[in-house]
């Protein structure tokens, strides 16, 4: 027979043994280990009790689970090192006081980036991460207050602390849609101009973030609404949530027109925007006149400074010209292309479809050999104009260049973190969701920025090493599945960092 007992060392310590005695009274004594607590002392009693019944048959008596040679029941098991490191940069960001301490705004904000779903399923995931969720009924109570204007100005006032955002600093702009699986219009779901050529009603999206793609803020419009007239209401907002003097924005050409870039000069702001260039520039045209039979060098810059009149009620502001070899090449290919297919069309050889360089004269057809030239003179140049004193032309460029950044964020938002809010209607809980994707935007940029991994490697990675609680007799015991050295640095990094920026 064989039974498991606890003697003293000499060091005070506990020592658990196997005694294996037979009916001659010869026994042998099986060592399993030293405890020096009560915790471990029971754990070392689990293990000789399983060790000293291996290999026997179990029966079906009814028995508890972790009785004598059972397996130990887990009390609980969470995603400990995914959870606790999303929760420390919601911490960092300040949405825990911006939110003022509300615990489900925080749960559905980082259930998010672990799984993008509905509001009533998010509560299934946070079940299984190990985080006690609240009633749905509690989510439902809570979402009206998500969607007023003065919490998203707390959130974006805690973002743009952590930016460090001064008079110099730039924000990008940019704008993107989301569309509703609906025919029915309703004032704010509204058919308008959409990039992904879609019919049904939407909404337009405009996004504030910093040089680095951190999100600002985020405002929601009606769908049919021009995106030229949302820039100057989300700065607006944004200024009102953090007061600055000045900011440099900095916006692509398609969000401005001549009226919104007064609007803008008017409210003091600075800005580099992208230009588009109806014709070619009088510099560049000036250029080639001086160097006839000469390509313009790869990356040469051209610069045509435009004072303010009396009567404009602006500062001076500067035009600068960019030439790329490259940007030509693909630009040259394009137009070869579309000639190509315009001289077919004049021939009868194809149908007539868009094509800028047919033109119609009644039933004539011809290849528009102006407009060809034109759009050969400007392939590869790309103009930019600023108000900003004494720019440097590879400060304005590198400026610009910085909108991949929003790009990036508005990809994340669409695809990592599922903004389109298809499992709502009303413009309340379209705010709401829209609220949270923003919050969860914010964490997750910073987790990219601080790691280097994407927000989905990180999220895939460390959901997989989970804490659990086992319960040896009367003592918990916590275990945790060891994790590899990348995501032991990844997590070191992440709450090695205080400040988001």
């Amino acid at each position: 027979m064989a039974y498991v007992r606890t003697v003293k060392t000499a060091s005070g310590a506990r020592a658990v043994q196997i005694v294996h005695s037979s009916r001659r009274g010869s026994r042998d004594i099986e060592h399993v280990g030293s405890a020096h607590d009560d915790a471990e002392l029971e754990r070392l009693r689990a293990v000789a009790r399983q060790r000293m019944l291996a290999g026997q048959g179990e029966l079906g008596l009814g028995l508890d689970a972790g009785g004598a040679g059972g397996p130990l029941p887990i009390r609980s098991s969470r995603m400990g090192h995914l959870w606790d490191a999303m929760a420390h940069v919601y911490g960092v960001l300040g949405f825990d006081t911006a939110a003022g301490g509300d615990e489900v705004f925080r749960c559905l904000v980082l259930a998010r980036i672990i799984e993008a779903t509905s509001k009533l399923d998010a509560l299934r995931v946070l079940d299984e991460a190990g985080i006690e969720p609240p009633s749905y009924a509690t989510v439902k109570r809570h979402l009206p207050a998500y969607a007023k204007d003065s919490w998203r100005e707390r959130l974006s006032a805690a973002c743009a602390a952590q930016a460090d955002l001064g008079p110099a600093s730039l924000v990008l702009y940019d704008v993107s849609t989301l569309y509703f699986e609906t025919d029915t219009a309703d004032g704010f779901r509204e058919p308008g101009f959409s990039k992904e050529r879609r019919l049904e009603p939407q909404i337009t999206l405009g996004l504030l973030t910093d040089a680095t793609g951190f999100p600002l803020m985020v405002n929601a419009f009606e769908g049919n609404i021009a995106e030229t007239t949302t820039m100057l209401p989300v700065i607006e907002s944004f200024r009102a949530a953090h007061p600055l003097k000045d900011v440099t924005v900095v916006a692509d050409a398609g969000m401005i027109s001549a009226a919104n870039q007064k609007a803008i000069e008017a409210a003091g702001l600075s800005f580099i925007l992208g230009m588009r260039i109806p014709d070619v520039p009088y510099v560049v045209a000036e250029w080639r006149r001086q160097h006839p039979d000469t390509d313009i060098p790869d990356g040469h810059i051209f610069t045509q400074p435009w004072p303010a009149g009396h009567t404009d009620n602006r500062r001076d502001q500067v035009m600068y010209y960019q030439y790329k070899a490259d940007r030509a090449r693909r630009t040259l290919r394009g137009i070869d292309e579309q000639v190509a297919k315009a001289e077919k069309a004049v021939k009868g050889e194809v149908a007539v479809k868009r094509n800028r360089f047919v033109q119609l004269s009644g039933a004539t057809k011809t290849v528009n050999r102006t407009l060809e030239a034109k759009a050969r003179a400007l392939a590869g140049i790309k103009g930019y104009v600023t108000n900003l004193d004494d720019p440097t032309p590879e400060f304005v460029i590198g400026a610009y260049h910085r909108l991949f950044q929003i790009e990036k964020s508005f990809r994340m938002s669409k695809h990592d973190l599922q903004s389109r809010p298809i499992y709502h209607h009303k413009k309340e809980s379209i705010e709401a969701h829209l609220t949270i994707v923003f919050a969860a935007l914010a964490v997750s940029r910073w987790l990219e920025d601080h790691t280097g991994w994407s927000i989905k490697k990180f999220v895939q990675t460390a959901r997989r090493y989970r804490t659990i609680e086992i319960q040896a007799g009367e003592h918990t015991i916590t275990a945790a599945d060891p994790i590899p050295d990348d995501l032991h640095r990844v997590l070191d990094a992440i709450h090695r960092n205080e400040s988001a920026h």
